[in-house]
């Protein structure tokens, strides 16, 4: 499986290796198969489903559709409020202005009217109207007033009163309806007593509430109008701000659904983060950004299981098939003589070998590739370098081999110590010795150096003078079953893993390995290790 190219449209879907099933949903053992979250089925509530959540009217409304009505019911509310509140007072106002004038004038309407009382039609010439009665509270004479204003308004309905009651009263003017007239109105009346002796009466001073309740009705009015206005006006401006507002939230909406649809490359546009809107864009990103690499993750193992698979498969199927093949010519009856037996096993212990060496590998790099703690005990790396250089003077005698130090004519230093995994570290150039033995020349030589970076950390080389290899072999000599040479069966050739072996010994060191050209022609492969006491062992992770 090859990886996409860089810019090419992403899969909507993983692939998965196949796995046996039994039961839909379940493996061959009965064990639940897990669920991709990209193609898992999306919960849905409906109002008929025992168990379901049941949403209220209002909750199943657009967010911008209830701020704008809650903007609209508390504009409404608060302009009500204010209208009863100014309706209230002005009222008030005006009622306490009458009270005021009739405390002035009540006296002095009282007796000027008792003066004229004999031809009440050509009574003052004001809007008050006075009613009479004694002391037992009778009505001593008819309403006296300007007649105009008694045509028009009426009478006020005073009350029976006694004289007492009235005193009791303290002339605090109060209101009382009206009787008779074109256009009835409340009255506002002041009680008094007005003459002396046995011409004392209870007069009652009134004066019409009629332009008063006329301006309390046309302020009503117009605060009415403009509340219905003011709320329609605001709705609509909140309506336009809410939907404005809310932008950013339907282009997050948009992009979920893209998501949701498979594509994980999309991104929430960015806002400031010092808005709300801002801080959940970010935090949407970085977490779709760790999805995305988790997948990537993910199918980049999957691709690298399936290829592990299919190349472990390939190299055992070779010997097995010769193994397999032998024995038929065995059973056949083919191997007549003792010397096509004795190279018939021959062969099939060759075989056997290969596949050995082979499963030993693939065991190795998946308890690397588990994480698994190693040992942490110090190691003298010049002391394991010149080990190797003579285990690859004993495989090839003809070469020279010499260890040194990382710069022409430099001795390697004696005191250099690391810290890891001494077999492990050994296996490292087993392999690396190994590869120069099997892929060079014999008789050309090699290096191994040994020094320390400037960081400090320790550095060996292992150089050898052979063809060397191209930059497209170099950035894939790490991979598992990956060899320049892409004969697979050839006698000469290994596993294709050494190299991958390598890459994760280092990595579980928190090392790196990389390759490069050797001046002069060959390869060089260059191992960095952190100095002594820079690995714990207590976690490793592979290259």
């Amino acid at each position: 499986m090859t990886s996409p190219a860089p810019g090419a449209p992403r899969a909507t879907t993983a692939q998965t290796p196949a796995v046996a099933t039994g039961p839909a949903g379940t493996t061959a053992d009965g064990r639940a198969l897990p669920a991709d979250p990209r193609t898992a089925p999306v919960a849905t509530t409906g109002s008929g489903d025992a168990g379901t959540q049941r949403w209220g009217w209002t909750e199943r409304l657009p967010l911008r559709t209830r701020l704008v009505t809650i903007t609209v019911l508390v504009l409404a509310a608060g302009l009500i409020l204010a209208a009863v509140v100014t309706r209230t007072v002005v009222s008030g106002y005006l009622i306490d202005q009458v009270d005021q004038q009739l405390r002035q004038s009540a006296q002095g309407v009282a007796s000027l009217t008792l003066r004229q009382s004999e031809s009440p039609t050509s009574g003052p010439p004001t809007d008050y109207v006075v009613i009479f009665r004694d002391a037992t509270g009778e009505v001593s004479s008819d309403p006296i007033g300007w007649s105009p204003n008694i045509e028009r308004y009426g009478t006020p309905k005073i009350p029976v009163e006694t004289y007492a009651e009235v005193q009791a009263r303290h002339g605090e003017p109060f209101t009382v309806e009206g009787s008779g007239g074109t256009t009835p109105t409340q009255w506002r009346v002041a009680p008094l007593v007005s003459g002396q002796g046995a011409t004392q009466v209870i007069a009652y001073v009134a004066y019409p509430l009629a332009n008063v309740q006329q301006t309390v009705s046309y302020l009503t009015r117009s605060l009415l109008f403009s509340a219905l206005g003011m709320v329609v006006l605001g709705g609509a401006i909140s309506f336009l701000l809410v939907h404005r507002s809310l932008r950013p939230l339907r282009e997050i909406e948009t992009t979920a659904a893209e998501i949701a649809a498979g594509d994980l490359s999309q991104r929430v546009p960015e806002r400031p983060t010092s808005t709300e809107v801002g801080s959940l864009s970010a935090s949407l990103n970085t977490m779709l950004a760790q999805i995305e690499r988790a997948f990537s993750a993910q199918e980049e193992s999957e691709r690298r299981m399936r290829r592990f698979v299919s190349d472990a498969s390939h190299e055992l199927r070779t010997p097995l098939a010769t193994v397999k093949g032998y024995g038929e010519l065995y059973r056949l009856g083919a191997l007549d003589t003792p010397a096509k037996v004795d190279d018939t096993m021959d062969r099939i212990e060759d075989s056997a070998r290969r596949m050995s060496t082979l499963v030993n590998d693939l065991l190795v790099l998946a308890r690397l590739d588990e994480g698994r703690p190693m040992r942490s005990e110090p190691v003298h790396l010049v002391t394991m370098a010149r080990d190797a250089a003579q285990d690859l003077h004993a495989l090839d005698p003809t070469r020279a081999v010499t260890v040194t130090g990382l710069a022409p004519g430099a001795a390697p230093p004696s005191d250099l110590v690391v810290t890891g995994d001494a077999d492990r570290l050994r296996q490292v150039l087993t392999n690396l010795v190994g590869n120069v033995a099997r892929h060079t020349p014999a008789g050309s030589p090699a290096e191994l150096a040994v020094g320390r970076a400037p960081d400090g950390s320790a550095v060996l080389e292992v150089r050898d003078h052979g063809a060397g290899i191209t930059p497209e072999q170099a950035s894939r000599v790490f991979e598992r079953f990956y060899r320049a040479d892409s004969s697979r069966n050839r006698e000469s050739g290994g596993s294709g893993l050494g190299m991958a072996i390598v890459a994760a010994i280092v990595g579980a060191h928190h090392g790196h390995v990389s390759v490069q050209e050797t001046p002069g022609g060959g390869m060089t492969v260059r191992v960095l290790l952190p100095p002594a006491g820079g690995y714990d062992g207590a976690s490793s992770s592979s290259a």
